[in-house]
């Protein structure tokens, strides 16, 4: 062995080269998406430097750019996916209006006003979006239209297309009511507000039957 392999491998012995595999890294990358996701939700977007986000997800500074190049790429991909999660879990409701019954009773319930950190990114961040980058609100447009097709569809499967004026009403309606009960500090309002919420939305889902 010549002398230049013969320190190469002397190197390698004292400082391992550390080679993962594609499953690892999309690994990774969704360990920093989920916890990202959650931060995010719980402290808003611009309170939560990368430095933080890297910490939840158990990784140094440095691995952050291996798997994103700049923190607009992480808001971009992190609304995008929690939009998508959102849409995924319109499957497990009962199909119909029942469905959207279901729904709204879950959105606009109390655990969901206390536990913003795994609810939904609408209600948390829909303020921030707004000040957000081309890519962020790309993805959050996607996300929203993909959303307001599935109440469409229960709306009236017949004809999705003629139940978009109560989509939208519906859609901003409990995405406002969420955020009003939220910023309440009077516990017994802000109770009343989500009570409320629920009752207009069924109203508005009865009304869409005529």
């Amino acid at each position: 062995m010549d002398s230049a392999a013969s320190k190469a491998t002397s190197r390698e012995r004292e400082h391992p080269v550390v080679r993962y595999n594609k499953e690892h890294k999309e690994a990774t990358r969704r360990r920093i998406i989920e916890t990202a996701g959650r931060r995010f939700k719980q402290d808003g977007i611009d309170g939560s430097g990368i430095a933080t986000l890297m910490s939840d997800a158990g990784l140094t500074n440095g691995a952050f750019y291996a798997h994103f190049d700049s923190k607009d790429d992480l808001i971009a991909t992190v609304v995008g996916e929690e939009l998508d999660r959102l849409v995924t879990g319109f499957g497990e409701l009962p199909p119909g209006r029942a469905g959207l019954e279901d729904f709204i009773r879950s959105y606009l319930s109390r655990d969901h006003r206390d536990h913003r950190d795994t609810g939904c990114p609408n209600a948390a961040l829909l303020d921030e979006i707004g000040r957000c980058d081309k890519e962020t609100k790309r993805a959050y447009t996607k996300g929203a239209k993909a959303i307001l097709d599935e109440i469409c569809v229960r709306l009236a499967p017949e004809d999705p297309d003629s139940a978009r004026g109560t989509a939208l009403a519906l859609y901003a309606m409990i995405i406002g009511t969420m955020q009003l009960a939220r910023a309440l500090s009077d516990r017994k309002l802000s109770n009343a507000v989500l009570e409320e919420g629920i009752r207009s939305a069924n109203a508005m889902l009865a009304h869409a039957r005529t």
